[in-house]
């Protein structure tokens, strides 16, 4: 069992949300204006992180599109099939060259027992992402929305996310994004309950964008 409490169901949800509005004013504004704050749990593993990997910087709609065509291609999508795949599959799919060695820096931690994705999702966060930024091609962002969705945990909160600062701009009446660290210092008053703050911030601004922005 990990030593945290995680995100499970949308009773967790709910129960978050409670404590975000009654903490904070501009979270219960927003929250009224949502239609629904998704769980979005996945499994944890190769396919959910190399899902994560092939979202960066790119649109939903454009990782969708990649996703789906790396999983008929490389089907079940394992470390090892990956690697057995070759660059003419990974072409084909649609992954830029420096995703592709991300994913390959991936399958060869896994491989030498450096990388234990599902392990991850049972230790403290602080930790997890220190161990998954060890792999070239994870950065902070990869690593936080795979504890945040794979391992459930609560308090995590991806400061690098676009989406993220752009509803926090509108959120605080900025004239600009805020960047990672100071969105971070933004956040620290919603501890410990951070991840459903992210939800419902990627809720909302999806929401007032009429765009798919959930990672």
């Amino acid at each position: 069992m990990p030593p945290h409490r995680t995100i499970e169901t949308l009773d967790d949800i709910a129960e978050g949300l409670a404590h975000l509005t009654d903490a904070d004013a501009r979270l219960a504004r927003i929250a009224d204006e949502v239609q629904h704050v998704p769980l979005r749990r996945s499994t944890p593993g190769f396919a959910g992180l190399a899902s994560i990997i092939v979202s960066q910087q790119v649109s939903k709609q454009s990782a969708d599109a990649i996703t789906g065509r790396l999983t008929r291609l490389v089907d079940p999508l394992t470390p090892e099939n990956y690697v057995a795949a070759g660059e003419a599959a990974w072409r084909e799919a649609g992954l830029s060259r420096p995703k592709q060695r991300a994913l390959l820096a991936v399958c060869d931690a896994i491989g030498a027992g450096a990388l234990d994705l599902e392990h991850l999702c049972t230790i403290p966060a602080e930790d997890a992402v220190a161990a998954m930024t060890a792999v070239k091609g994870i950065g902070p962002w990869t690593a936080e929305v795979y504890l945040l969705f794979a391992a459930g945990h609560r308090d995590i909160f991806p400061a690098g996310d676009l989406a993220l600062q752009a509803a926090a701009a509108d959120l605080f009446a900025l004239n600009a994004r805020p960047g990672d660290k100071a969105l971070r210092a933004m956040a620290e008053s919603w501890a410990p309950w951070r991840g459903v703050a992210a939800r419902l911030l990627w809720a909302w601004y999806g929401q007032r964008s009429g765009r798919a922005v959930l990672p």
